[in-house]
C-alpha cells in the first residue's frame, strides 16, 4: 500500500533525500533512441536548466544528480534555515517566479492598498509558499510537469510522461552523498 509522502519525508529525521523519476511508453529523456536514431541528448540540459532555476527559488539544494535515457537521480538537501528568515516580499517574490498566485498577492505585488484583512490573508499565503518553498514534493512537482511539457511538446503527443509520482529515499548516513553525475554548486 502507498504512503502518503509526508510520511515518507520528514526533513526533522535527515534534511538528504535521493528522489528518482522514469519516463513510461518507452519515452526518452535523453541519449539516442537506436530504433529511430532519434537524440535525444539536448533534454539533458533540459533538466540542468530547470533545476538551476528551482534551486535559485526553493531553499533546496541539489546535491548530486544523474539523468539516464529513461529517468533521473537527483540527491537533494532541504536547507530550511534561510526559508525561516525570508520575508513577506522574498517569499512572494520567489513563488510567482513559478505561479501567478491568487489576485491578492498579485495586487499586493503591484503596490495596491490592502486592508487588514486582507493583509491577513496575505500573510496566509505567504506561510504556505514558505512551507512550499522547502517541500520536495513541490520542487520534483516543478521538474516534473516542465520536463513533461517540453518532452511532450517535442513528441508531439499528449498524456503522462512520468510512470507515476517520483520515488524518494531518505539518506540517513552520516556520509555526504557523492557526485554521481554533477552538482549545483
Amino acid at each position: 500500500m502507498t504512503r502518503a509522502r509526508s510520511s515518507l519525508i520528514d526533513p526533522g529525521s535527515t534534511p538528504y533525500y535521493h528522489c528518482i523519476a522514469r519516463c513510461v511508453r518507452r519515452a526518452y529523456l535523453c541519449g539516442e533512441d537506436y530504433l529511430t536514431g532519434k537524440n535525444y541528448e539536448h533534454r539533458r540540459q533540459w533538466v540542468v536548466d530547470k533545476l538551476r532555476e528551482l534551486v535559485s527559488i526553493f531553499s533546496i539544494e541539489v546535491c548530486a544528480y544523474a539523468v539516464m535515457s529513461n529517468h533521473y537521480h537527483v540527491v537533494l538537501h532541504i536547507n530550511q534555515k534561510p526559508a525561516r528568515e525570508w520575508t513577506r516580499d522574498e517569499i512572494l517574490s520567489r513563488w510567482t517566479r513559478l505561479f501567478t498566485g491568487p489576485l491578492l498577492v498579485q495586487r499586493y505585488l503591484a503596490a495596491d492598498q490592502l486592508s487588514h484583512s486582507e493583509l491577513a490573508r496575505l500573510d496566509e499565503f505567504v506561510e504556505e509558499y514558505r512551507n512550499r518553498l522547502t517541500n520536495i514534493s513541490w520542487f520534483m512537482r516543478c521538474l516534473n510537469e516542465y520536463l513533461a511539457r517540453e518532452a511532450n511538446q517535442e513528441d508531439g503527443c499528449q498524456g503522462r510522461f512520468w510512470e507515476g509520482r517520483f520515488k524518494s529515499q531518505a539518506l540517513l548516513d552520516e556520509a555526504k552523498p557523492e557526485n554521481v553525475g554533477g552538482s549545483m554548486n
